[in-house]
């Protein structure tokens, strides 16, 4: 039987390895360009345009037609997007999966809300891929990988900026701009609804790396998977790493460059820390 794994961009993954895969990019818009979140956008040079741009900014997901595209014609898919508090991309995806099943009455389709994004996303993409190629039943999958969803992963993410959160009525622009002028580094969680939790406020990458540390053996890290996903902070994330392995010298940790969509809201030096506990 075969198997495909299709997430929105917001995951951060554009390829995946024996296992057949796509990802379907969200936009970033502006009064004057559109980025599409694909393995061809220059995060960079985005995040440079919006740090001197001064307008309203906004993400858009991707539609129905798209996802069914994505989709292409498998018997078994599984979907994950980003958590639908901050966006429609699992909307968009429920609604072309009914389509899907409509059309193709044989297969199988689970569509999952995975509560979060970026990174954490990112490992239970990977965790899917583990148990399709150990050869689960789809339905055992189903029910393995939103366990592992739920109950063995955590994301925090720390934001050096918060003006496209607070742009998009994700904080309070008072507390973005407060942030700002004091050099006040925001972390928080993806809660257990999928909402932006704000936990606490440092000063410095490094009392920032402490902090986000102890928030990550707070909620339960022990050595686990990490990958941090970065927004142009190479130096804060291999703080991160050194700080990780004093504890776990063990810990498998790996680093990507965060996508268009965490970028956008992360901002330049943001970081995004996925984990399992």
């Amino acid at each position: 039987m075969n198997y495909k794994i299709v997430s929105d961009s917001s995951s951060d993954l554009r390829e995946l390895s024996e296992i057949d895969f796509e990802s379907a990019p969200l936009k970033i818009i502006t009064d004057n360009k559109e980025y599409i979140d694909d393995a061809s956008l220059d995060v960079v040079g985005m995040l440079s345009d919006l740090k001197t741009y001064k307008g309203k900014s906004r993400s858009s997901c991707p539609n129905s037609e798209e996802y069914l595209r994505a989709f292409g014609d498998v018997e078994n898919i599984f979907c994950i997007t980003i958590t639908s508090n901050l966006s429609g991309s699992f909307n968009s995806a429920s609604i072309a999966a009914k389509q899907y099943k409509e059309a193709h009455p044989d297969c199988n389709i689970h569509v999952i809300d995975s509560l979060t994004t970026g990174p954490e996303t990112a490992l239970v993409i990977e965790k899917l891929r583990s148990l399709i190629l150990e050869g689960e039943d789809f339905e055992s999958i189903k029910e393995e990988i939103t366990d592992y969803n739920t109950n063995h992963t955590r994301l925090l993410f720390a934001l050096e900026s918060m003006h496209n959160l607070a742009n998009n009525g994700r904080v309070n622009p008072i507390v973005a701009k407060m942030a700002g002028l004091l050099g006040i580094r925001a972390i928080g969680r993806a809660s257990d609804v999928g909402t932006l939790e704000m936990i606490c406020k440092s000063r410095g990458p490094v009392a920032m790396v402490n902090d986000i540390f102890a928030n990550m053996v707070g909620d339960g890290y022990k050595g686990g998977r990490v990958k941090i996903h970065h927004a142009n902070n190479l130096s804060a994330t291999e703080l991160l790493i050194s700080k990780i392995r004093e504890s776990y010298p063990d810990a498998q940790i790996d680093v990507g460059f965060a996508g268009g969509l965490c970028s956008f809201y992360a901002e330049q030096g943001g970081l995004l820390i996925g984990f399992e506990i």
